[in-house]
């Protein structure tokens, strides 16, 4: 068996107990991985096409059609889509804010169990740090209490399996950061594009005004 193997085995005979933290770690950061990873496929739309044809449906006023559109595009997009188009229809004086808060929901859909990602890349590297120190001390009382001239291989051992704690926790910390990262991406991706939406119906809105105005009685004196 190669040394490499040799350590990496003693390792795991020996510090499992330390290395239990960073193991949780390991599966949690992969559970929501694949948890986060298939919540956005599910929700991947065609926005480009889906903006144009809303703009073209809300050109020609049909905001019936756009809100039939945008329940069947489904998805954290045409359920934004469709509660502005409500919004703009029922509260078009409070559009604004009515609509900040419907995109801030769907943003906290999106965002999450990503906390825990964050939190794995925090405390990885002192996971493993506070193994590697575990370790470093049971290998210097275990020498202490050595009677051996030759503690040499002991020595060894142990402290490579210090460092593979260390390196252990420094991997997971790395893999939670670009995952957090690219998924930090993807959530702002979506938050452009619930403004896109928000500018779209706010265009809308603001033709209609000058329609609305003229329509309305002359006041009386």
């Amino acid at each position: 068996m190669e040394p490499q193997a040799n350590v990496f085995l003693y390792a795991i005979q020996h510090d499992f107990f330390v290395l239990i933290p960073i193991f949780i770690c390991s599966i949690l950061l992969v559970a929501v991985f694949i948890d986060r990873l298939a919540y956005y496929n599910q929700n991947k739309r065609d926005i480009v096409g889906f903006i144009q044809r809303l703009q073209r449906e809300l050109q020609r006023g049909a905001l019936d059609t756009a809100q039939v559109m945008s329940n069947q595009l489904g998805g954290v997009i045409g359920d934004v889509a469709e509660e502005g188009l409500r919004i703009l229809e029922e509260q078009p004086d409070h559009f604004d804010r009515s609509f900040d808060i419907a995109s801030s929901l769907a943003r906290r859909k999106l965002e999450a169990r990503l906390s825990i990602i964050g939190t794995i890349a925090t405390i990885s590297p002192y996971l493993g740090l506070f193994a590697t120190v575990v370790r470093i001390l049971i290998t210097f009382g275990e020498l202490a209490q050595s009677q051996s001239a030759n503690a040499a291989p002991q020595v060894m051992f142990g402290i490579g399996s210090a460092l593979i704690a260390t390196a252990l926790g420094l991997l997971i910390a790395i893999t939670a950061v670009t995952l957090n990262n690219w998924f930090q991406s993807v959530v702002n991706r979506y938050e452009d594009d619930f403004q896109l939406i928000k500018l779209l119906l706010l265009s809308y809105a603001d033709t209609r005004k000058p329609a609305m105005a003229s329509a309305a009685p002359a006041a009386r004196y």
